[in-house]
């Protein structure tokens, strides 16, 4: 098949929708093995069905270190290898100062933060030399809505994380970027922050709209692809201008 991941296997955390599984969709279309993680197995199995045989899965939960750990065996034991990382595993909670619980940062630390490590350093042995590893950030790392203080603090951790990942292997030739949605059309959005907000906030963007999940994926697609041989350490924003507004 051809493409520009054609003959690469690719791990997308966090796949059965949204911009996880618009990135494995894509990755697919470019030739891509992909591996898509997620909690829900019910999920999971829809998702393959519908993104096809180049596609398998595997349930872990990124918070769980146990977990993380059986899921890139099974990767070794199917594929040997990941040419390809995407780590968007994620979620939010909005709290603000005075209404933070325990449970909140627990949450949302233990899955943003936490497992971006872990799922890190378990696919690490996996890594084939110049690989990309892209992070899922957000736009909330710099330009924080109410509410959005904790989440907004782990993106930021993420960005800082990708920074010393850079160094930490860049004599295997590995590249680590970031790459940062601003308001996308998603489930998982209209969730976090209601439908409402969501219909309410396009209008406030240099581009006048919210983004697509697809939109996303090609920005991905980019930073997976030999197009990007000489970018690590970047954060790419695909947001309308937002941040830079």
């Amino acid at each position: 098949m051809s493409g520009k991941l054609a003959g690469r296997t690719a791990v997308v955390t966090g796949a059965s929708r949204g911009i996880g599984f618009a990135i494995a969709r894509r990755f697919v279309a470019e030739g891509a093995e992909v591996v898509i993680t997620g909690r829900d197995k019910a999920a999971l199995d829809a998702a393959v069905a519908e993104l096809g045989d180049q596609v398998t899965a595997v349930r872990a939960d990124s918070t769980d270190v146990a977990d993380l750990e059986a899921a890139f065996e099974a990767v070794r034991e199917r594929h040997g290898r990941i040419d390809v990382l995407v780590v968007n595993s994620g979620t939010g909670k909005l709290a603000p100062i005075g209404e933070i619980t325990e449970a909140d940062v627990d949450l949302v630390f233990g899955t943003n933060v936490k497992g971006t490590i872990f799922t890190v350093q378990n696919a690490l042995p996996l890594l084939t030399d110049k690989a990309s590893v892209i992070l899922v950030g957000s736009t909330a790392s710099r330009r924080v809505a109410p509410g959005q203080s904790v989440y907004g603090a782990t993106k930021a951790a993420v960005r800082a994380l990708a920074r010393g990942w850079m160094v930490d292997l860049a004599g295997r030739g590995i590249r680590v970027n970031v790459l940062s949605p601003g308001a996308t059309q998603t489930q998982g959005l209209v969730d976090f922050l209601g439908a409402d907000v969501v219909d309410q906030m396009g209008p406030d963007f240099p581009l006048g709209r919210v983004g697509t999940p697809d939109e996303i994926a090609a920005v991905a697609a980019f930073l997976a692809s030999d197009e990007s041989a000489y970018v690590t350490g970047a954060e790419y924003f695909v947001d309308g201008g937002a941040v830079q507004n």
